[in-house]
């Protein structure tokens, strides 16, 4: 495991993620059709061919789905963000931790994945779960949430826009959990060609894949992340700043 102190650019030693010139290169050369930054209408037209077969898809991070909401602490009565929250995979285990007082917002740019987590909602009848079709940085987002949660979000976690949404609607010490997808270590940079074939279908950048999290440190007061899925994916949690927070109604 590996702390960070939130500041700018600084995630502790052991934390920074080792990277190497070539490794840039071959990302440039296996990554056809990729972007420099985060791109929204290509991200809804990828979804639109993913939705009906993802919660398949999904399976195998299943354990890592859980392990993050478990770093969540969620208490009965706590309002929660589910970003991308997809087909609502995440809903179930959200609702039971926050209970019939809490509230769990969901919020999700593509038309189908939305689709299907509100007839997730509706099969459920869940009368405290809220799905928002919206691109997250314009998105209505209630406040102030208690905890936030980031499940393979890449695109949204690489958007300062998109962070500076969610932070400004955080409540002071928030809690955060993220998981996704990562570069695996420089010395095994040849398992970097299969991680790019896994992601590729689900974001439109790999810009910052070595450090996807590295955005979102000047809005946290402690962080700390390990690594799963043998080195290609990460597990962080930590505490979201008063400054970047407002207070609670």
């Amino acid at each position: 495991m590996y702390r960070c102190s939130g500041e700018p650019g600084d995630d502790g030693p052991a934390g920074r993620a080792a990277y190497r010139p070539g490794e840039l290169m071959m990302q440039r050369f296996d990554a056809p059709n990729m972007l420099d930054a985060p791109d929204a209408a290509r991200a809804v037209a990828k979804y639109r061919g993913h939705a009906d077969g993802y919660d398949a898809s999904a399976r195998r991070t299943m354990r890592l789905r859980r392990r993050a909401i478990a770093k969540l602490a969620l208490r009965p009565g706590d309002r929660v963000l589910d970003v991308a929250s997809g087909t609502g995979l995440s809903f179930p285990l959200l609702r039971d931790a926050v209970g019939s007082d809490g509230e769990v917002i969901g919020i999700d740019i593509s038309p189908e994945m939305t689709s299907q987590a509100r007839e997730r909602v509706s099969a459920a009848g869940w009368r405290n779960v809220t799905v928002l079709e919206s691109p997250i940085d314009t998105a209505p987002i209630p406040a102030p949430l208690d905890a936030v949660l980031f499940h393979f979000t890449h695109d949204v976690v690489r958007s300062q826009r998109a962070l500076q949404r969610i932070f400004s609607a955080t409540a002071p010490n928030a809690r955060i959990a993220i998981a996704g997808m990562k570069y695996a270590p420089w010395w095994m940079s040849p398992v970097n060609v299969i991680v790019r074939a896994k992601a590729r279908p689900y974001m439109t950048t790999f810009e910052g894949l070595d450090k996807p999290w590295d955005r979102m440190l000047p809005h946290l007061s402690e962080y700390a992340w390990t690594t799963a899925l043998f080195g290609t994916c990460y597990l962080g949690w930590g505490r979201v700043r008063d400054s970047a927070s407002v207070g609670r109604r």
